[in-house]
């Protein structure tokens, strides 16, 4: 059977308890041992002590070992024995083998030793100048010193079981709410990510657990916002950028299929949809390109001088008459985009300038401190000072695109998202004598 698994403040819990536990059983052992040390030293002491009274009642007369006061000695002690060199002169009434642990240290030198569990013998030579004339055995009874200590001991273990479950309840306590703020946000967390993903804890700067949990869960919120953010933009762009190429292929297949027409109004509708399909799929190829350089997936390097080169070469292929002339650096310009993902962006305003140019359009590469800028210039209509920031907008064109067919306007919004997403910008520069637009991108680290 499968334990069920313990949550973290059952966990400390648990740990702390078991610390606490140990300590105190270590605790009690020590006390316990020094406890019996103690009133072992205690009943030796006295014994000896006992001992020493009855010596100091004793005196030595012609070699023998004679008593000064019998009443004063009697009262002395009650389990004391005396032994002169070869006899006894005093040995209470007590158990056979007390009495003759007590006769087995006659003789011998200073020293205790223990009955059993029950009675402790001190033994001390009686010496007079150094000659000895007999030996003192006093007993201890050890009855009270085992009381001592196991009433002693009975306290501590009720002292120590008490100060356990004081431990556990304040533990539990304490760390229900210490752990109550990691619950509350964990749960708002939870809550936020799929209702609220603009609330955060907003703690300020991290200074111990809980601040960094907090940064670190505003941090993990602030992620999910963005992701869910780029993908409702890539969601909404991807609509809004199709719209107009699939309303255009339904519209010609439509009028296609009305009325019987000639081949070459066919080949003509079929070549329109055949175009607007393509910009289905460039536009489609863009976006995924951006969506993919913004999640970090396409982080390559290349050299800026290819991507402008391909473009110039595709323009001039479709320049219509008009000249593309091509201006590049000696040296490498590395850029921190692959050469597919620059090319892609560049294109749409090449593509533009051959279009509305007259007789001349200008690819040019060149650094600029720690960027790379690519510019295309022309010398069609330009742009109008109040047209810069609409032209970039999805779906709208300038008055300059009055005069020219086809055209969705989604070319420099997609140029633009693209740019931005590599870390770059496009700009246009207002003027009634030439359209001019910088692209400028980071250079590879």
């Amino acid at each position: 059977m499968k334990l069920p698994r313990l949550g973290v403040r059952s966990r400390l819990l648990l740990a702390i308890v078991g610390a606490v536990t140990v300590a105190l059983a270590v605790a009690l052992a020590v006390f316990s041992v020094l406890l019996n040390q103690r009133l072992s030293a205690s009943a030796t002491a006295l014994a000896k002590a006992e001992a020493q009274e009855e010596i100091s009642s004793l005196t030595v007369r012609n070699g023998v070992l004679v008593a000064l006061d019998e009443r004063d000695r009697l009262a002395a002690a009650s389990q004391v024995w005396v032994f002169s060199r070869t006899r006894t002169l005093e040995a209470p009434r007590v158990r056979a083998d007390v009495d003759r642990a007590a006769r087995a240290l006659a003789g011998g030198p200073e020293r205790s030793t223990d009955v059993g569990e029950r009675a402790r013998l001190y033994a001390l030579p009686v010496l007079d100048n150094g000659v000895r004339y007999g030996t003192v055995v006093a007993a201890v009874s050890l009855d009270p010193y085992r009381e001592t200590s196991g009433t002693a001991l009975l306290g501590v273990i009720i002292f120590v079981v008490l100060i356990l479950g004081a431990v556990t309840v304040l533990s539990h306590w304490t760390l229900g709410r210490a752990l109550l703020p990691v619950s509350r946000m964990t749960e708002d967390a939870a809550s936020w990510s799929e209702h609220e993903l603009d609330r955060r804890f907003d703690l300020g700067e991290p200074y111990d657990e809980l601040t960094r949990l907090a940064a670190t869960l505003d941090s993990l919120l602030e992620r999910i916002a963005a992701t869910l953010r780029h993908e409702q933009r890539f969601t909404a762009e991807l609509s809004h950028e199709l719209r107009t190429p699939l309303a255009r292929i339904s519209g010609e297949a439509e009028l296609t299929l009305r009325r019987e027409r000639t081949p070459d109004e066919y080949r003509s509708a079929l070549a329109a949809i055949r175009q607007n399909s393509e910009q289905m799929a460039r536009t489609v190829e863009t976006l995924v390109a951006a969506a993919r350089h913004e999640a970090g997936l396409a982080m390559e390097t290349s050299d800026a001088r290819e991507a402008v080169e391909a473009v110039a070469r595709q323009v001039r292929a479709n320049s219509q008459g008009v000249e593309v002339r091509l201006t590049l650096p000696a040296e490498p310009v590395r850029v921190a985009v692959d050469t597919e993902l620059l090319q892609r962006l560049i294109q749409p305003l090449a593509d533009n300038a051959v279009r509305y140019g007259v007789g001349l359009v200008e690819l040019t590469l060149a650094r600029s401190g720690q960027l790379a800028a690519v510019t295309v210039a022309d010398d069609g209509p330009g742009v109008r000072d109040d047209e810069l920031a609409l032209i970039f907008e999805p779906g709208e064109r300038g008055s300059a695109a009055a005069v020219t067919e086809g055209g969705a306007g989604l070319g420099l919004a997609l140029a633009r998202r693209l740019a931005r997403s590599a870390g770059g910008e496009i700009t246009a520069a207002a003027s009634a004598s030439g359209g001019r637009f910088t692209v400028t991108l980071p250079l590879a680290g």
